[in-house]
C-alpha cells in the first residue's frame, strides 16, 4: 500500500471510529431518555410528595450508592414497573443530601454526558455549588478561577464571600467555553441553561455549573483528578443547603425528555408568602419579618454567616465563639464546626447540657470564659434538648444570660446572642415581648420538615425578638447570598399546613403522653425521658420521648451491648408488625404514624462518640393506631 493509500485508510478509520462513537453515544442517549420517559409515567407518587422515601429500606452506609445501583439494574432490563420502583431503597437522606428524583436526574445527566453518576450533583441553590468548590480549595490551598458566560448568579456577592466566608478566587467573563484559559488551579465554568441536559465539557473545565433560573443548578465534576471533590461537595449540600427539590427535579426531567414543563403548583405566590409570614408571626408572637429558607440547616447557615458578618463589622478584630451542646442534633453540630474550620477567628466551644450536666451552670461557666477572652459569644441550644427532651430552668437561664460580665481588663464583655432551635416545640413563644428572653438578643428557628409542613417539605424559618431585630438584615443577606430561600412550592405547602400546626402539636402530645404512661405501667424498669406534667401545663408539649430500656450483664460493656440490641429488637418489632405506620427514621411532627430511631446512629451521626446517645427515640403523630402500638409493646415486654 503506498503512502497516499495509507493516509486515506487512516483517515477513513478515524472517521469511521468517530462516527461509530457518535452513533453509540446517540444510542445510549436515546435509550436513556426513553427509559426515563417510562419511569416518569410509572414512578411512585411519593417521589414527588414526600421528604423521605422507603424509610424501612435504609442502609446508612450505602445511602449514597444503593439507590442508584438498584435503579441502574432496573434500567438494564428496561424495568419501569411502579412496584419495582417503589421497592428501591431510600436515596440519601431527606432532601438535603438527595432523594429519588434528584438521584434519577443526576443519573440521567451523567449518562448522556458520559460521566460517572457521582460526578453530577444537583442543587436547589445557584450559588452554593460555587461555594462548595471554594471551600474545598481553601483547605487544599488551591487557586480558583470562576469563569462565566452572561452574568454571575444574581445572589453572588464576591466581596462578601471573600470577606465573611474566607474564600479567595478570580473572576473572568467569557463568551463561551472555548475561551477558557489554562489556569494554575481549579476552573469553575458557569453557564445559564434553558434546560438541564447535555453539555460540552471543555478540557480546561474542572467544574461545570449549569444554572437554571427557576429550578436550581447542576454541578458536573470533570476529570479523574477532581473526583476527590465529590464527597466534599455532597457534604456541603447536606449541611448548608439542599438538593434540587423533588418538584423541580420532576420538571427538569420532563424537559430533558422533550416534554412540556408541568404547570406550576405554587399557586398565588404572594398570597401564600403573606399567609406564611403572618402565621409565623402569630405563632411566635414576634413582630420582625420572619425568614423562610429551603431547610432548617439552610436557615441555620444564614444565621451563622449573618452573625459572623455582624461581628466582623461591629467587633472588628475580636474572636467569635460558637457555643453549642456537643450532643445536640448532628447537623447543627457539624455545620458549626465546618464554619469554624474555615475561619481562624471562629471557634466552637462545648456546652454540656444532658445527663449529669445542667444547661444553666454550663452556660454560666462558658460565658465567664468567653468574657475573659473578650470574644463574641453566640449560643445555640435546643429546647427541649435532643434526644433527652429536657427543659432547663428558664428563669435561671435568663438570669445567667443577662448577667453583666467583665473582660480581664475590666471592660464590659460583649453580651451573648441566644439562638434557640425549637423544632421540638415550635408553639412556644420564647421571643414574645415581655416574655422570658425579651431582654436578651434572641433568635429562634424551626425545621419545617417537622411540624410546620407535617413532613411534606423541608423549608424552615427563623424569627428574632425586638432586642435582636437589627441582626435580621445580615441573616437575610446571607440567606439570599446562598440562594437558600424557600421555593414557591415550599411556601405553598407551609401555607396549607401551618394554620393547623398548633392543634396537631396538641393532639400529638396527647397521644405521646398516653403512650409514655402505658410504657411506664408495662415496663416500669425502663427509663423514659419526657417532659413533666408541670412543664406540659406551661406549654411544653413535645411529641417525642427517649427510652432507655432495662439491661443486664456483668460489666458495663455487656450491659451497653445488651441494651443496644434490645433497642433494635423493639424498633424492628414495631416497624415489622405496623409497617403502614411505624417507620425507622429521625422524622418528627409528621401528619401520621410513629417514628423510631437511635440518635447515636442517626441525628448524632457526626457527634463525638463519647457524647452519643444509644437510646431509642420515639416520635408520635396526631394520627396513629395507638392501641396497636400498645399491643406490640406488650408483646415485646412479654418476650424479654
Amino acid at each position: 500500500m503506498n503512502r497516499k493509500n495509507e493516509m486515506n485508510f487512516e483517515l477513513f478509520t478515524a472517521l469511521y471510529n468517530i462516527k461509530t462513537h457518535v452513533n453509540m453515544a446517540t444510542i445510549i442517549e436515546d435509550n436513556t431518555l426513553n427509559y426515563i420517559k417510562d419511569v416518569l409515567d410509572n414512578m411512585p407518587a411519593d417521589w414527588v410528595n414526600l421528604t423521605t422515601h422507603r424509610l424501612d429500606i435504609y442502609n446508612e452506609e450505602l445511602a449514597k450508592s444503593e439507590f442508584i445501583e438498584k435503579f441502574e439494574a432496573l434500567s438494564t432490563t428496561n424495568n419501569y414497573n411502579t412496584t419495582a420502583l417503589s421497592e428501591l431503597p431510600t436515596a440519601y437522606d431527606y432532601i438535603r443530601l438527595g432523594h429519588p428524583l434528584s438521584s434519577v436526574l443526576e443519573w440521567t445527566v451523567a449518562k448522556i454526558n458520559n460521566l460517572d453518576t457521582a460526578s453530577v450533583i444537583s442543587f436547589s441553590s445557584r450559588t452554593v455549588p460555587i461555594l462548595a468548590v471554594l471551600r474545598k480549595n481553601l483547605f487544599e490551598k488551591k487557586n480558583t478561577l470562576i469563569a462565566y458566560t452572561g452574568d454571575l448568579p444574581s445572589a453572588f456577592d464576591a466581596e462578601k464571600i471573600k470577606e465573611v466566608y474566607g474564600y479567595s478566587f478570580e473572576l473572568k467573563q467569557v463568551a463561551n467555553a472555548e475561551e477558557l484559559p489554562e489556569f494554575d488551579g481549579s476552573t469553575v465554568y458557569i453557564s445559564h441553561l434553558d434546560e438541564i441536559g447535555k453539555v460540552t465539557l471543555n478540557t480546561n473545565t474542572d467544574f461545570f455549573i449549569g444554572i437554571h433560573a427557576d429550578l436550581g443548578s447542576v454541578l458536573m465534576v470533570n476529570g479523574e483528578a477532581n473526583k476527590n471533590y465529590i464527597s466534599e461537595i455532597q457534604h456541603v449540600r447536606r449541611r448548608e443547603t439542599i438538593a434540587m427539590t423533588p418538584a423541580n427535579c420532576f420538571i427538569a426531567l420532563q424537559q430533558l425528555v422533550g416534554r412540556p414543563s408541568p404547570n406550576s403548583e405554587a399557586g398565588n405566590v404572594e398570597n401564600n408568602k403573606t399567609l406564611v409570614l403572618d402565621t409565623i408571626k402569630d405563632i411566635t408572637a414576634t413582630d420582625t419579618k420572619p425568614l423562610v429558607g429551603s431547610s432548617g440547616l439552610s436557615v441555620q447557615y444564614a444565621v451563622m454567616m449573618g452573625l459572623i458578618d455582624h461581628a466582623n463589622e461591629h467587633h472588628p478584630g475580636k474572636d467569635i465563639k460558637i457555643i453549642i451542646p456537643p450532643n445536640c442534633y448532628g447537623g447543627t453540630n457539624d455545620q458549626a464546626r465546618r464554619v469554624a474550620a474555615c475561619l481562624d477567628h471562629v471557634e466552637v466551644l462545648d456546652l454540656p447540657v444532658d445527663r449529669d450536666n445542667d444547661m444553666v451552670q454550663s452556660t454560666d461557666q462558658v460565658l465567664a470564659q468567653v468574657a475573659k477572652d473578650d470574644a463574641v459569644p453566640y449560643i445555640i441550644v435546643e429546647i427541649p434538648t435532643n434526644p433527652r427532651v429536657e427543659v432547663p430552668d428558664l428563669d435561671k437561664l435568663r438570669d445567667v444570660l443577662t448577667e453583666k460580665r467583665k473582660t480581664t481588663s475590666g471592660e464590659a464583655a460583649i453580651d451573648p446572642v441566644f439562638i434557640i432551635d425549637q423544632t421540638f416545640c415550635p408553639n412556644i413563644q420564647f421571643l414574645k415581648e415581655g416574655g422570658i428572653f425579651s431582654s436578651i438578643r434572641s433568635l429562634s428557628y424551626v425545621s419545617g420538615s417537622k411540624f410546620p409542613s407535617g413532613g411534606k417539605c423541608t423549608a424552615g424559618y427563623c424569627v428574632a425578638n425586638k432586642a435582636a431585630a437589627n441582626l435580621m438584615d445580615k441573616i437575610e443577606k446571607h440567606m439570599a447570598l446562598c440562594d437558600n430561600e424557600a421555593t414557591d412550592l415550599q411556601i405553598k405547602i407551609l401555607a396549607e399546613q401551618m394554620p393547623s400546626m398548633n392543634q396537631r402539636i396538641l393532639d400529638a402530645y396527647k397521644n405521646t403522653r398516653e403512650f409514655v404512661n402505658f410504657i411506664k405501667d408495662k415496663l416500669p424498669t425502663a427509663k423514659i425521658n419526657f417532659v413533666s406534667e408541670a412543664l406540659a401545663d406551661d406549654g411544653f408539649t413535645p411529641s417525642v420521648f427517649s427510652l432507655d430500656l432495662p439491661t443486664k450483664g456483668a460489666t458495663d460493656e455487656e450491659k451497653e451491648t445488651y441494651k443496644r440490641a434490645l433497642n433494635l429488637k423493639l424498633i424492628n418489632m414495631m416497624i415489622t408488625e405496623i409497617p403502614h405506620e411505624s417507620k425507622y427514621c429521625v422524622s418528627y411532627g409528621q401528619l401520621k404514624g410513629c417514628y423510631w430511631t437511635i440518635p447515636a446512629t442517626s441525628t448524632q451521626g457526626t457527634t463525638k462518640e463519647d457524647d452519643k446517645d444509644y437510646i431509642a427515640r420515639v416520635s408520635v403523630s396526631p394520627d396513629l393506631d395507638l392501641e396497636k402500638h400498645k399491643e406490640v409493646f406488650v408483646n415485646f415486654v412479654q418476650n424479654l
